[in-house]
């Protein structure tokens, strides 16, 4: 297996968790709060990557690195981004936040031209909107509804997809200095402290924490928030920040659409959520898209493999 074969398959395992993490959201949101949910997540997430690292099994190996040049990442995702997510859904319907979610390609877009020179072609460029347009397609022909979306829900949650696509910008940037196991770190460690710090502080003020232990004690909530915890945050997190020391921030966005039309089919897989002819066509344009980018990339890459070796 190639090198770059290789990368492209570990960002379809990405898309492939992170599609499932909607379904497993869903079935721990029955149980508690968003943020109290989040919270137990990273707790989760920073514990599984914790005790091998302090076993030895993992060298985290910081030393004499700039610890501050991490700081911005941990800071933006996922302390900012879930934050500000996790209020712009409280004014915004979920389809509509899935919609505004489905642009921040676009955004990795502009930004990765602007910080990292990162350079695309007209077919990449209309690949990007081909993704974003399938994902909104699909969204729109579902029955979305605008109902209960304040302007205060769209700006966060436009925020919230500027965020994710400054992580991506953020994390490429740091490809040569910090590994993915640093990088991975240091998000799950903020995440950690962060949202448990909120969560803790708002049940002592109301009084409330035994609601805050209560969902452990439920079977469904544990296996969902360990799926969530250990593979759709951390094993994601590592995988995101390794396909993006070798892609383009601009081509691996394109895998977070890939991931939406997965949670798409879950839904009608395991949720018995209607198929309807809309979700094909919506999955062509998705899958085109995809294609239409890292397409183009992949032959860029063997262009300048075979220069060299001439």
């Amino acid at each position: 297996m190639t090198g770059q074969r290789k990368v492209y398959l570990l960002a379809l395992l990405y898309a492939l968790i992170i599609g499932f993490s909607f379904l497993f959201t869903k079935i721990a949101l029955k149980f508690a709060d968003p943020i109290d949910t989040v919270a137990f997540r990273f707790t989760i997430s920073f514990v599984a990557l914790g005790i091998p690292i302090l076993a030895g099994w993992i060298k985290l190996d910081m030393k004499g690195r700039n610890w501050l040049r991490l700081l911005p990442l941990g800071l933006v995702y996922p302390t900012a981004f879930f934050g500000v997510q996790a209020f712009g859904l409280t004014h915004a319907t979920s389809s509509i936040g899935g919609i505004i979610s489905a642009s921040s390609p676009i955004f990795t877009l502009i930004l990765a031209t602007v910080f990292l020179k990162e350079r695309t072609n007209g077919v990449q460029k209309l690949s990007v909107l081909c993704s974003v347009g399938g994902v909104i397609y699909i969204i729109v022909m579902g029955g979305a509804s605008a109902q209960g979306t304040s302007v205060l829900g769209i700006f966060l949650l436009l925020l919230s997809a500027l965020l994710l696509s400054i992580y991506g910008v953020v994390a490429r940037s740091l490809r040569d200095g910090f590994t993915a196991i640093q990088m991975s770190y240091v998000m799950m460690l903020f995440g950690c402290v962060s949202f448990n710090a909120i969560s803790i502080t708002k049940h002592a003020i109301s009084g409330t924490m035994y609601q805050f232990i209560e969902p452990l004690s439920h079977p469904q909530f544990i296996i969902s928030i360990a799926y969530i915890g250990i593979l759709s945050s951390l094993v994601s997190s590592l995988l995101s920040n390794y396909v993006l020391s070798k892609l383009e921030a601009t081509s691996m966005s394109m895998f977070v659409n890939l991931g939406n039309l997965i949670s798409i089919l879950a839904g009608v897989i395991f949720m018995n959520e209607q198929l309807g002819y809309y979700h094909i066509i919506g999955a062509a344009f998705i899958i085109a898209g995809v294609f239409g980018v890292n397409y183009r990339e992949r032959n860029k890459s063997e262009i300048k493999m075979g220069v060299k070796a001439g």
